[in-house]
């Protein structure tokens, strides 16, 4: 039976957070040791050196917080202002919001300057660093709320963009962004998901055709032709999440080649883990993790909200 777009949208938003959460134990290992590994669970093997060590398994990251804290201001105001989502930011990183247990153990460099810019009183449209060195992931792994609120391609593009603004302003950061969420709400529509990559790459080359961006875009497009290696640049975590799905048949599969690429393993199993979340549906997630993952019941309180 095919799957309702619900049980699509519910599958990659908690695909998203169970794969962040898996992959926060195993953060900063290279493949080489991720390999050895036997067993990839939220809780490694006794031997292994876990990273973020006294964080209780099944919690996810910053990756999954700031996607709540933009799931939440989208869907008090589907236009998304910024002011009230910089505030949300502002309170998982001061207070803990969006979080299970009201703890901040894991914060991007780049976004930390961000929010200190906020806290200067800097307006968030113009918060986020635009640097070219300046293109980490930040924006990238939290961007899937978008396709819960948009109507139209249109839209995906111009809310997947404007919501990298706050922490992440650099070009690059946004298209990428957009060929996420694209690619997202084109397996949502019913493309296999290799369809739906090609279909995200012709429409912004159609859209930016002739202009500024043409050129950035061109650069995020060349990195399908590099290996993947889960880093925390934003062209890499994008081509190597999309290298998980397209190389694997199960979410579980998908999450588990995430983490073993090492290094930024929770937000390239949480990248991956939305997409293939909408691919599965929910019911493809492993009861097991889910089971495991904390703070179920925010994220229903916020899906309530839509």
């Amino acid at each position: 039976m095919p799957l309702s777009p619900q049980a699509r949208l519910r599958g990659g938003l908690f695909g998203l957070l169970i794969g962040d959460a898996l992959g926060v134990p195993y953060e900063f290992h290279s493949a080489v040791s991720i390999s050895t590994v036997s067993r990839i669970e939220m809780a490694p093997p006794p031997d292994f050196e876990r990273t973020h060590d006294g964080v209780p398994p099944g919690t996810w990251s910053d990756d999954g917080a700031q996607t709540l804290a933009l799931l939440d201001a989208l869907a008090r105001d589907r236009e998304l202002d910024l002011e009230m989502f910089a505030g949300n930011l502002q309170d998982w990183f001061h207070r803990g919001a969006f979080t299970p247990d009201g703890k901040v153990f894991d914060v991007g460099l780049q976004t930390q300057r961000a929010l200190q810019q906020l806290a200067s009183g800097v307006a968030p449209a113009v918060a986020g660093p635009v640097d070219e060195r300046d293109n980490g992931n930040g924006s990238l792994m939290r961007c899937l709320p978008v396709i819960m609120v948009t109507t139209s391609h249109e839209e995906i593009i111009r809310l997947a963009c404007k919501q990298s603004l706050v922490t992440h302003g650099h070009a690059r950061s946004q298209l990428c962004c957009a060929l996420y969420c694209l690619t997202a709400v084109g397996i949502l529509e019913n493309m296999s998901a290799a369809d739906a990559v090609r279909a995200a790459e012709d429409e912004l080359l159609t859209r930016y055709a002739g202009t500024a961006e043409e050129a950035e875009l061109k650069v995020a497009l060349d990195g399908r032709f590099d290996a993947p290696q889960g880093s925390g640049y934003v062209v890499d975590s994008f081509w190597s999440a999309i290298h998980c799905l397209l190389s694997t048949r199960s979410y579980e599969d998908c999450v588990k080649r995430a983490i073993t690429l090492g290094n930024d393993t929770d937000t390239t199993a949480a990248v991956a883990g939305g997409l293939a979340g909408i691919v599965y549906g929910e019911e493809a997630l492993p009861a097991r993790w889910l089971a495991t993952l904390r703070g179920k019941e925010i994220v229903e309180r916020l899906l309530a909200k839509l």
